[in-house]
């Protein structure tokens, strides 16, 4: 067969088809920046989230694949194996972005995907597993949370009723009219009926380590444990100019002392914990009135379980002390909770040996973000493949990774699946 080659270890996908496919999606809520960079906003379920999902499942079906669509809006493309009875091979991730979003976070892992359906069907390589290619509804957990709905629904890890019936952070609009909305409410059955045999997912850093240190490929692990809390504070609204400080009841000020809180948490426990005040909301947000209320989140992330309860304990105290002191109401509501996650490790072993190989530098790491992944780890062996982050920015619009580095993580996750589909051999026509 014409552009068959014999020797698999050799085949490499076509960096020039997939930086297009990156750039024409891209297009769809691109927003420019005052230097020339230019990233995107398409929150889940928007008008623009609908004009990606339709130009991605163009592209799918363009390639022959099998779509499926559940009921909470994930998308999964099937490229057939030989065997009907192996469970497929997923690569996945996710196409939403946050309202400042690059063009590279999760858009690369789901149009690499493509990338390697295009290439195997190129070179004539039919494999013993099947291969989809999914990306997963409101991973970034911006418009809707938690983070990583999508996937967590397809792995029974929320329940279908209760995702349905969120709410909006933007407009409040019901999660579930939204998928009807814009078309994508599906008929498949969602937690899924069958699981994959195995995952991969390629996903640019989002963080400064790997280009610090001028490496090519980082075998991720695993991926830390992530706490979202919103925080309402209810104080007393007065005249900004005739209310003595020592008898206000400020919301406003309380909130800022929680961010100054949280940053000192995160010294105090060490450098594995992180923490950010990522949203603030005053009402009624006048410049002469002492607010009435304050709404924010804080968002506490550690490898370490046990460190990241402490850290949550530890701000539980100081809400409650703040509350005395200030003479304020406060309460909490979690918003998403999700321990440290350790990936598979014969898959991680494959994908640094799979680097290796193919010549690139490879650097074991910890995801500092959340990632469909580690839901789907619940189920499967699991991995994830990372690029460099060009000083290190993600959610971002001036997000960037190298040519020569997309080529380099998708050839390694080419070369990772190729060994998951022929289950240890090729079978080619």
């Amino acid at each position: 067969m014409a552009g068959q080659r014999s020797n698999l270890s050799e085949l490499r996908i076509d960096i020039g088809r997939l930086s297009a496919r990156i750039d024409e999606l891209g297009q769809i809520g691109r927003i420019d920046g005052p230097h020339g960079e230019w990233g995107n906003a398409r929150l889940a379920l928007t008008d623009a989230d609908r004009s990606g999902r339709d130009l991605v499942t163009t592209w799918m079906r363009e390639l022959g694949m099998e779509l499926t669509v559940d009921a909470i809006g994930n998308v999964v493309a099937t490229r057939a194996g030989s065997d009907p009875s192996l469970a497929p091979v997923m690569i996945g991730s996710h196409i939403d972005t946050v309202g400042t979003g690059g063009r590279f976070d999760g858009n690369l892992g789901v149009l690499a995907g493509l990338e390697i359906v295009e290439t195997l069907t190129q070179a004539g390589v039919v494999t013993a597993r099947p291969l989809q290619v999914a990306f997963f509804t409101d991973e970034e957990g911006s418009r809707f949370a938690p983070d990583m709905l999508g996937s967590l629904v397809f792995v029974g890890g929320l329940a279908l009723a209760e995702a349905l019936d969120l709410t909006a952070a933007d407009d409040g609009a019901r999660l579930g009219d939204e998928l009807e909305r814009i078309g994508y409410a599906g008929e498949s059955p969602c937690p899924a009926t069958s699981m994959p045999h195995a995952c991969v997912e390629l996903h640019i850093e989002q963080g400064p380590i790997l280009e610090a240190e001028d490496i090519t490929i980082g075998v991720v692990e695993g991926v830390q444990g992530i706490s979202w809390t919103e925080v309402t504070i209810i104080g007393q609204s007065a005249h900004a100019g005739t209310t003595p400080m020592h008898l206000r009841h400020d919301p406003a000020y309380c909130a800022a002392a929680i961010a100054t809180y949280v940053r000192d948490l995160t010294q105090h426990l060490g450098a594995d914990q992180v923490g950010t005040v990522g949203r603030i909301d005053v009402y009624p947000n006048l410049v002469n009135v002492v607010p009435a209320r304050v709404v924010l989140t804080v968002d506490l992330r550690n490898t370490n379980e046990l460190i990241l309860e402490e850290a949550e304990a530890r701000l539980a105290a100081y809400l409650e002390e703040l509350a005395e002191i200030e003479g304020v109401e406060i309460s909490t509501t979690s918003l998403s909770r999700f321990e440290p996650v350790d990936f598979d490790p014969a898959m991680v072993d494959l994908v640094e040996r799979t680097g290796r190989r193919l010549g690139y530098t490879t650097r074991r790491m910890s995801s500092g973000a959340g990632h469909d992944a580690q839901m789907l780890a619940r189920v499967c062996p699991t991995a994830m493949v990372f690029t460099p982050s060009v000083n290190g920015l993600s959610h971002n619009i001036a997000e960037f990774t190298h040519a020569a580095d997309i080529e380099a993580g998708a050839n390694v996750l080419l070369q990772v699946a190729l060994d998951l589909l022929t289950t240890g051999r090729a079978i080619e026509s």
